[in-house]
């Protein structure tokens, strides 16, 4: 079982699929990736790099908004993930790089990209390697958009708290586990930081030589049905410990049926823009 952030399994065919089926039904991944690519300046860029694309889903949203001329780069250390995009998209425009994010610039001419788009994965690195790499990618004036999950980033949004009415999934799961298997949950230590709060962020731009423009809390809508599609996908799948996936798709319809499949399940996040500043006259 991955880690609860998901940071291992992608490279795994089944992960790979089922994060692209998911992706298509469901607006969660293509909803977050057009709000990122539209705070990106994208009108008149000419390079535009998806770091840890997967898939592909927020190239989607970024070729909808470059112009016709211009290039979309998708850079993921996860060759099955790409191996689904290749097949599923088609543009042109993009092309594909097989890498992890802190290796980035191994790949890009320092100064040549207009945009960096990072959506839903960038706690999952080295923070401060990637943040070096980016910046010696862009141009002056580029601009580097990305989020981190709210509870990564120690971060609510209002909406996520008002449209609580009752236990999460996660929450009835565990309940499940616990009453079916005798699953005992890891100790939750309500009082342990955030792993990459927004003033770890800054710092670690500024170091790199990139300066935050604008920040924002937002909140994902969704529904219990959408958040029960999520937990099926393999890498996702909970509780954690020694439970096959059978057993944890078993335990997650058990909670599942606990819940009203279009109840609100809010999600919050933390956007960052970040950019690498002009050139001295």
């Amino acid at each position: 079982m991955a880690p609860q952030d998901a940071i291992l399994g992608w490279d795994e065919d089944s992960n790979a699929e089922a994060y692209n089926a998911f992706t298509r039904a469901h607006p969660m991944y293509d909803a977050t990736s057009r709000d990122l690519a539209r705070r990106g300046h994208l009108a008149d860029a000419s390079l535009v790099v998806d770091l840890c694309g997967g898939a592909g889903a927020t190239a989607r949203a970024i070729l909808d908004l470059i112009p016709a001329r211009a290039r979309v780069v998708s850079v993921d250390n996860a060759a099955a993930m790409q191996r689904v995009g290749r097949r599923t998209l088609t543009d042109a425009r993009l092309t594909w790089i097989t890498a992890p994010a802190e290796r980035l610039a191994d790949h890009l001419h320092a100064g040549s990209a207009d945009a960096v788009v990072c959506n839903s994965a960038v706690w999952k690195t080295d923070t401060a390697a990637v943040f070096a790499a980016v910046a010696h990618i862009l141009r002056p004036g580029g601009h580097f958009v990305f989020n981190i999950g709210g509870g990564f980033a120690g971060v609510r949004h209002p909406d996520e708290l008002s449209a609580r009415t009752g236990p999460s999934l996660n929450t009835l799961i565990r309940q499940v586990a616990a009453e079916a298997h005798g699953y005992t949950p890891p100790p939750r230590d309500a009082d342990r930081p955030p792993k990459l709060p927004l003033e770890t962020v800054t710092e670690q731009l500024t170091a790199s030589g990139l300066t935050v423009v604008d920040t924002e809390v937002t909140a994902q809508h969704s529904t219990m049905a959408e958040k029960k599609a999520w937990l099926s996908i393999p890498v996702f799948a909970r509780p954690e410990g020694d439970f096959t996936h059978a057993q944890r798709m078993q335990i997650l319809d058990t909670a599942y049926a606990m819940t009203t499949p279009d109840a609100a399940a809010v999600t919050s996040w933390l956007v960052v823009v970040a950019q690498r500043p002009e050139a001295a006259a």
